[in-house]
C-alpha cells in the first residue's frame, strides 16, 4: 500500500467504515425503498466508492440538504452528495458534478406567473427549503421578493400550500409530480438555475478529495450514474459532462 493509498482510506474510511451522507430531502438523488433503506443515484456510488476502498458502507440520513451540511463539524460522516454552492466551497471539497437538475417554481395554476423572473417582485413570498441549494441561489440573486424558509423541500411545498404563498421553489422532478397529482398547480417551464449535485468531503481531507474527484469522472464516464439513475426513476435527470 503506497503512503497515498493510506492518506486516501484515513481521509474516506478511516476505521475500515465509508460514512456516506444520504440526503433524502432530494428524491432525485436518494429515496426510501419498499423496505425503507436508501436507494437512489447517491446510494449507488456510496456503495461503489465503499467496495473500492475495500471499506464497510454506514448511511447516514438525513431529510434536507442543510442539515447535511450544519452536520459537517459533528464528524458524522466522510462522504457527502450536495450541490455545489459558494457558501459550502469554503468547507468542502467538492467533485464535478455528477447530476445537473434544474430550480424552478411551483405555482398556482391560475396565476399570472409564466417565468421565473415573474417572481421576483415586491410583495411576493416564495417557500423554500431551509438551507437548500436553490434557497442559497435564490438569498444571492433575488431582489424584491420575501423568502420564507420550512425545515426541509417537500415541507416548503406545504407551507406554500397552507399559507397561499406565491410560489413553492424547489427541484424540478418532485414539484411536477405535485402539479400532476393536482389540477390546482402548475410548473414554470423555465428555471432560474442550473444545480450542480456532487460528491463532497471535508476541505481539509485533500487526498480523499482528489480520489472522489477521479471516482465521479470514471462513473460518469462508464455509464454507472446513467444507469442508477434509469434504475431509481429518475431516467429524465440529466448527466452532468465529463470535466
Amino acid at each position: 500500500m503506497t503512503s497515498l493509498d493510506r492518506a486516501v482510506l484515513e481521509d474516506l474510511a478511516p476505521k475500515g467504515v465509508l460514512r456516506a451522507a444520504i440526503n433524502f430531502g432530494n428524491p432525485v438523488l436518494a429515496q426510501q425503498g419498499p423496505d425503507g433503506s436508501p436507494q437512489g443515484v447517491s446510494v449507488a456510488l456510496a456503495k461503489a466508492l465503499a467496495q473500492e476502498l475495500g471499506a464497510q458502507l454506514e448511511m447516514v440520513t438525513f431529510d434536507a440538504a442543510g442539515k447535511v451540511f450544519a452536520a459537517l463539524d459533528q464528524d458524522v460522516w466522510d462522504v457527502a452528495f450536495l450541490a455545489i454552492e459558494p457558501v459550502r466551497e469554503e468547507q468542502i471539497a467538492f467533485s464535478e458534478p455528477y447530476v445537473i437538475i434544474e430550480g424552478t417554481y411551483l405555482v398556482a395554476a391560475d396565476s399570472g406567473y409564466q417565468h421565473v423572473q415573474d417572481l421576483d417582485q415586491p410583495g411576493l413570498k416564495l417557500a423554500v427549503g431551509q438551507g437548500a441549494a436553490y434557497d442559497l441561489f435564490l438569498s444571492r440573486t433575488l431582489e424584491h421578493a420575501q423568502l420564507e424558509r420550512a425545515a426541509t423541500s417537500a415541507a416548503a411545498v406545504d407551507l406554500y400550500i397552507e399559507k397561499s404563498l406565491d410560489a413553492a421553489a424547489g427541484v424540478r422532478q418532485p414539484l411536477e409530480k405535485v402539479a400532476a397529482n393536482n389540477p390546482a398547480y402548475r410548473v414554470l417551464a423555465d428555471a432560474f438555475t442550473s444545480i450542480r449535485q456532487a460528491m463532497a468531503v471535508p476541505r481539509a481531507h485533500e487526498a480523499g478529495a482528489a480520489y472522489v474527484r477521479d471516482f465521479v469522472e470514471r462513473k460518469k464516464a462508464d455509464g454507472f450514474v446513467r444507469a442508477a439513475l434509469i434504475d431509481s426513476g429518475q431516467a429524465d435527470v440529466t448527466v452532468a459532462p465529463l470535466a
